[in-house]
């Protein structure tokens, strides 16, 4: 209950190829070695960051997400990426929390990426999403949720000088380009810092179909704001243990939420 195992893959993606993203990451996935419970796969991993939701996007029943089903059962997993989800004809970029008994749980990112035109395909989504997994909390956001510190904040519950933080894991699934990496990891690292929680930023590599070039800089950052891991430019395999102790002699020893701000989000 003390640790939590994450895997991040940072890959390149065929554009607007399921087959070929799916056949990747099944082969990646099978090569894991050692232990592994949480892996996070980048924001439309099984497409690549497309805006045409029209040609691509599934149901919930569709391929993708049975494939994902598939992968977290045999693998006994939590499988965790966005994809273009279509429901009750509108379109979603859709992040699936898969679990090994084949289970599901989804959020939908809240901001949208207007300066690509996103807002123009996919319905924002209006509820945060938190999951529970051996005792950690994790927050799951999707790329240009980043920038908005208001979505992603600790509400907390604050009672006798005692701190209930709503979640442990800040998780972004991405498709961040590399011409603006360095917000990405600057935000990164101080939404680990405000929040007093793990952050893992999980960024695919290499060009898209647009021509558009990204670095990776996939991160995991302790709550201080360190980083404890950090790849650019390559594909990568990373796995790394999670330490429920630091997380909590940080918050222990450091109590600032108790002097957070209490707040409601209207959506």
């Amino acid at each position: 209950m003390s640790t939590l195992t994450i895997t991040t893959i940072q890959s390149n993606l065929h554009w607007e190829n399921k087959p070929a993203n799916l056949k990747m990451f099944s082969d990646k996935i099978a090569g894991i070695e050692g232990k592994k419970e949480i892996v996070v796969l980048p924001e439309m991993f099984n497409t690549g960051f497309s805006m045409k939701p029209e040609l691509f996007a599934e149901t919930m029943d569709g391929e993708t997400v049975e494939w994902m089903k598939k992968i977290a059962a045999d693998n006994k997993i939590v499988l965790v990426g966005s994809i273009m989800v279509k429901e009750n004809d509108r379109f979603f970029n859709r992040l699936i929390w898969a679990l090994p008994n084949r289970q599901i749980a989804h959020y939908d990112k809240r901001h949208l990426f207007a300066y690509a035109g996103e807002d123009e395909h996919y319905t924002p989504g209006s509820k945060r999403f938190i999951a529970s997994i051996k005792g950690w909390r994790l927050n799951g956001l999707v790329c240009y949720d980043l920038r908005f510190p208001v979505w992603s904040r600790q509400q907390m519950n604050i009672e006798d000088d005692y701190v209930e933080p709503e979640y442990d894991i800040l998780l972004y699934v991405a498709n961040w380009p590399e011409r603006r990496n360095l917000a990405w990891k600057t935000l990164l690292q101080a939404r680990a810092i405000e929040n007093q929680s793990y952050v893992v930023g999980v960024n695919r590599v290499g060009n898209d179909g647009n021509n558009i070039y990204h670095s990776g800089d996939t991160m995991i950052i302790n709550p201080m704001g360190e980083v404890l891991y950090h790849c650019e430019h390559k594909e990568e395999i990373n796995t790394i243990t999670l330490e429920k102790n630091e997380l909590a002699e940080t918050r222990t020893k450091l109590p600032f939420l108790l002097d957070a701000d209490l707040f409601l989000i209207h959506t």
